[in-house]
């Protein structure tokens, strides 16, 4: 199936800017504090974009996964031992970068008995300490569902934390084995449960054969699990042997899923083709604390907040 005109026409432009000076310096100082993204693991088309603007999700534990998903690229082999001294490198290079806002996710580490939390929790606490004020972002695994290992991670006090539920339920036997639907959606609302302020988000990939239906009940479901952010993105095959395409939204279809979303009350919702799980999260995060600012005016003036 042949890329549509404006994915292509946003492609390019990324692949430009991979040529830029300040990209180059991104991917030189990843190999120096011997640190992975996402970014190149996963072939993410945004990668130009970001590393132009010195912009990277870091990948912690190692770029090997435990699981075989049929949509994703990252390497499947055996994994490595966690690197004790990785969260340390990633808050001095967060230091070196200057930034105000970082993601960081992993693998799924099914071999690691809490999953990976308690590095999770040390690289929270490390970009902290080297950088008071940043805002932190883990995009974690399901943890097999270990509430304690979710506790792990949240006693370290992440701003937002963030968990995909990847596509709607019915694909999952297929395109997401080892992985669980209802087992996600519980870690989201365990979130809540642990701390009611937390920040939750989660993610959607389109395109792998669902219906508008599908998609809405997925969203449903994130809300009532407490999320109060969403991102929904078009999914790209990274190869001919990963889960085909089934169809390409269009960026109209984007914007009516947004303002879906955003009509159940969610504080923040990215949404087009070229959205991924931390694309803009910086951006996504300062909306939904504006909202809130807002709604809480709204409310002490006794009428509720509409965007």
């Amino acid at each position: 199936m042949k890329f549509p005109e404006w994915i292509i026409e946003e492609v390019k432009r990324n692949k430009k800017d991979l040529a830029d000076i300040p990209a180059s310096k991104t991917k030189k100082d990843l190999k120096d504090y011997r640190l992975h993204t996402v970014c190149d693991e996963a072939l993410c088309p945004n990668r130009g974009d970001c590393f132009k603007n010195g912009e990277a999700t870091f990948l912690i534990l190692g770029d090997r996964c435990t699981r075989a998903c049929a949509f994703c690229a990252v390497n499947k082999n055996t994994p490595q031992p966690p690197d004790a001294g990785e969260p340390d490198r990633i808050a001095e290079l967060v230091k070196k970068w200057g930034l105000k806002y970082v993601v960081f996710t992993s693998p799924t580490r099914d071999d690691l008995p809490d999953g990976g939390a308690g590095h999770y929790a040390e690289t929270i606490k490390a970009i902290k300490k080297l950088n008071p004020g940043v805002k932190t972002e883990p995009l974690i695994p399901d943890f097999k569902g270990d509430i304690k290992a979710l506790e792990t991670a949240l006693k370290a006090g992440p701003d937002v934390l963030a968990h995909n539920i990847e596509m709607v339920e019915r694909l999952y036997p297929e395109a997401r084995k080892g992985a669980d639907y209802g087992r996600s959606l519980a870690l989201l609302s365990n979130c809540k449960k642990i701390n009611p302020a937390q920040a939750v988000k989660s993610g959607i990939m389109l395109g792998l054969g669902e219906s508008k239906e599908e998609i809405k009940a997925t969203i449903k479901d994130l809300k009532a699990a407490g999320c109060d952010l969403l991102n929904l993105g078009q999914y790209l095959p990274p190869g001919e042997r990963h889960y085909p395409v089934s169809r390409y939204y269009t960026p109209a279809e984007f914007m009516e899923l947004k303002d879906y979303a955003l009509s159940l009350g969610f504080k923040g919702v990215l949404s087009g083709p070229l959205v991924r799980s931390s694309y803009k999260a910086a951006e996504l995060y300062k909306k939904a604390g504006k909202r809130d600012k807002q709604s809480g005016q709204d409310k002490e003036g006794g009428k509720e907040a509409v965007e």
